[in-house]
């Protein structure tokens, strides 16, 4: 994997230091170094630029109000002399922060996280598309379709993804927590801490209970309100 990064920095050292280490990097391709928000506007537009380092404090456009303009598949490092912008930054979804001067090792942490949450993006993409996963099970790989799964429970280390064929459910050592960040969303929605419901299987809501046969799946405080929404966009009155 290749990233497409570009770097916005007003201060041309701070921007220069960001430039090496970028081309040290293996897995980045610098497509540009800029000092200012305005001059990178039209590259950031119009080339698929997927990871973005950006200072906070500039003139004419700060790094918070740009980062309002990009693309949602770009992903946002803030570079930044203040620690106390990292709160702001992560209003915006930015993936992180560099504090400055900026250390190798600290900006290879950052390159490797963005790594990660790219492949998940795309590992989620291909789930989404090809409608089916493996998980192991009993020292065996079994495929389940993501059509077949009507709620996934979470039982300490394991989860036990019940369908609606002729098994009762499928259960493996797993994390809910990855399980729900690679399935679609909002297709698959958590609902309470210990369940993941596929919304598009639930037939019936009872007292803000769903309902599949002889299971009662809750949907707790934390999660209610996305539930509803979801309800309530699907609900004829």
């Amino acid at each position: 994997m290749t990233l497409n990064c570009i770097i916005i920095d007003d201060e041309p050292l701070a921007a220069q230091l960001l430039a090496s280490y970028a081309e040290r990097t293996p897995i980045l391709h610098l497509v540009g170094t800029y000092n200012s928000a305005v001059q990178a506007i039209k590259d950031i537009k119009e080339k698929k630029i997927d990871l973005l380092f950006l200072d906070i404090q500039m003139p004419d456009l700060s790094g918070l109000e740009f980062a309002t303009l990009i693309p949602r598949h770009t992903k946002i490092v803030f570079t930044t002399a203040f620690s106390q912008y990292a709160i702001e930054g992560y209003k915006v979804n930015a993936l992180d922060y560099l504090l400055k001067p900026v250390s190798y090792e600290d900006f290879v942490r950052v390159v490797n996280k963005a790594q990660d949450a790219f492949s998940e993006e795309e590992k989620q993409y291909l789930f989404e598309r090809d409608r089916f996963i493996f998980v192991k099970s009993d020292y065996k790989l079994m495929q389940i379709c993501l059509d077949d799964i009507l709620f996934i429970e979470g039982v300490k280390d394991y989860v036990k993804i019940y369908t609606d064929n002729e098994q009762k459910y499928v259960m493996s050592l797993m994390n809910m927590k990855k399980l729900e960040e690679n399935l679609p969303h909002p297709e698959f929605m958590r609902t309470h801490r210990s369940y993941i419901v596929h919304m598009t299987k639930v037939k019936m809501v009872d007292r803000f209970r769903i309902v599949f046969g002889t299971h009662y799946i809750p949907i707790s405080d934390s999660y209610k309100d996305e539930v509803q929404s979801f309800l309530d966009l699907h609900t004829l009155s």
